[in-house]
């Protein structure tokens, strides 16, 4: 059952209310029995569009209610789930995959060929967040094979079969989200929006049986969450870097390197009154100038925000795929160079004309704001101390906090503290390609490049990852251009996060992957794992 609420205060008292119960005469007297059943974590990232993988649950993460075709293991190695088998023709057109026999979903009716195809070709019908935009259809042949004709030959395919969670056809509609059916580990029992969701074991499962029979995810603020863990009434806690020098008693910092990364985002064309059809204003006439963007990415100080901000856990991010096979070493700027950014801006006319300590041209003073969302206290900092480091450069930033809702209409006119990072190279075309600017959350910079659009068409368009990693790399710096710090400077990233979590001294689970960007709880990609040490 779902319920939406609309009162903070309601949902303080609820939560005050769930607090209570926690610590009633049932846990206080009977604690190792249920801690050996049960589960209470917060792990933030509660999917405001529900658990439905057609509009983008479990893209960054592991779906949880729903099995994916193929997945990683903890060394990021691809592996089978679902499919049992699949082969690619020699043109790169075609694949075709046949799944395990006798897989069932929650509610016991079994998973076919035409679920998957289902899935998929619903998929690429949505236009949502799930790019499937290189399949032509998927075909179920019999029971347990399906066949995805492609439009395009499309390097990056396979992770669509990693990330999209395979959902019933028959029990499929526009409440799923809110009510999903899958044949994942566990199947939701319920959800209370804002406050909790509770999950259970599923006894269809046809992996290995998870250790735990029910697992209640609690929502709230970073503050409620960690004075609930500091109570003792939590066992798995995910908290900002900033507060993983805490101590909370009977519980151990657990952080997992991760390829999340989070950067500046600059308006790229220069203001004209234009518009998108949403009625957001498109451009800036200060960050429109290559200059400035490239002088930013020069003088931002990456370890100083990572000692300062983060607490150490973390380290610099130079590009939003650091470390992924397809980053361009040239993306690396090792240390701040101040007096760099300075001559960079002078050279490009860029001077303090009147002395008050920012610089200008024609008449335009070197000036932006930086706006973060308001409830994220890391990205709030961050933007404070780039802020901050600017000045040394004679540019002056203003820092404002605001709404996802707002956000949306001031993305393409201001500089956006965003957070991105994945195992898949598409997301770097998402940012970066000109036909994607403006849409949905996609190169919100409006930037746009021939070389760089040509290079990220062949990249995609190759037959294999190996063969699309030399116009990847490219795409970012030629020698020439690109989309990269050395090139156009689009994009000026900042830090690559540690996930940070406070995890119950009894709880083992197990080895933790690199992680992607935050949304979907990677922490819980290898749960079946997870055990109880306590007698």
């Amino acid at each position: 059952m779902t319920v939406k609420l609309s009162k903070q205060k309601l949902l303080f008292f609820r939560w005050f209310s769930l607090i209570v119960l926690l610590s009633g005469p049932f846990i206080l007297t009977s604690h190792f029995a249920w801690a050996k059943d049960q589960l209470v974590v917060a792990l933030g990232g509660e999917p405001s569009e529900g658990f439905d993988p057609i509009m983008g649950w479990g893209r960054y993460g592991n779906p949880l209610f729903q099995s994916t075709l193929l997945k990683r293991d903890n060394d990021l190695k691809i592996v089978k789930d679902l499919a049992v088998f699949y082969t690619v023709d020699s043109a790169g057109m075609q694949w075709d995959v046949t799944i395990g026999k006798d897989i069932v979903f929650s509610d016991g009716k079994p998973l076919t060929a035409e679920d998957v195809a289902f899935t998929f070709n619903t998929a690429a019908k949505a236009g949502g967040k799930v790019d499937l935009s290189s399949l032509d259809e998927a075909v179920a042949i019999g029971t347990d094979r399906v066949i995805f004709n492609l439009k395009k030959r499309d390097s990056t395919f396979i992770n669509r079969l990693i990330t999209l969670g395979i959902v019933p056809r028959h029990a499929y509609d526009d409440k799923y989200g809110r009510n999903p059916v899958g044949s994942g580990p566990f199947k939701m029992v319920s959800w209370v929006e804002g406050e909790q969701m509770t999950a259970e074991r599923n006894p269809h499962y046809y992996g290995k049986v998870p250790g735990f029979k029910r697992i209640v995810f609690l929502y709230g603020d970073e503050d409620t969450m960690f004075a609930a863990a500091r109570t003792g009434k939590l066992d798995v806690v995910a908290v900002p870097p900033h507060l993983g020098r805490q101590k909370i008693p009977g519980m151990h910092v657990h952080a997992v390197k991760s390829v999340d990364n989070r950067g500046l985002s600059f308006p790229t064309v220069r203001a004209g009154g234009q518009k998108t059809d949403k009625g957001a204003p498109i451009g800036n006439n200060v960050t429109a100038d290559p200059a400035i963007r490239k002088a930013v990415a020069m003088a931002i100080d990456r370890n100083a925000l990572v000692k300062g901000v983060l607490e150490g856990f973390g380290r610099p991010a130079y590009f939003v795929c650091d470390a992924m096979r397809w980053d361009n070493p040239h993306n690396v700027i090792k240390d701040a160079n101040v007096k760099g950014a300075r001559q960079l801006l002078a050279k490009a006319g860029w001077q303090d004309s009147d002395h008050d300590g920012i610089v200008d041209k024609n008449g335009q003073k070197a000036e932006f704001t930086i706006v973060y969302p308001a409830n994220r206290s890391m990205r709030q900092g961050l933007a404070l101390a780039s802020a901050d480091m600017l000045k040394k450069i004679g540019i002056r930033a203003h820092v404002k906090g605001k709404s996802w809702d707002e956000i949306k209409q001031m993305m393409h006119s201001n500089v956006i503290v965003f957070g991105w990072g994945s195992y898949d190279p598409m997301e770097m075309y998402h940012l970066y390609h000109s036909k994607l600017a403006g849409h949905s959350w996609f190169n919100p910079t409006f930037y746009t490049n021939t070389t760089v659009d040509a290079y990220l068409d062949q990249a995609v368009g190759a037959a294999t990852l190996e063969e699309a990693l030399p116009y990847w790399r490219k795409a970012q710096w030629d020698g020439v251009t690109g989309c990269g710090p050395r090139g156009d400077a689009p994009w000026v990233w900042l830090v690559n996060l540690d996930h940070v979590y406070f995890v119950s001294d009894c709880l083992n689970i197990d080895k933790s992957r690199i992680e992607p960007h935050g949304h979907g709880w990677p922490v819980t990609a290898n749960i079946e794992q997870w055990s109880w040490s306590c007698p």
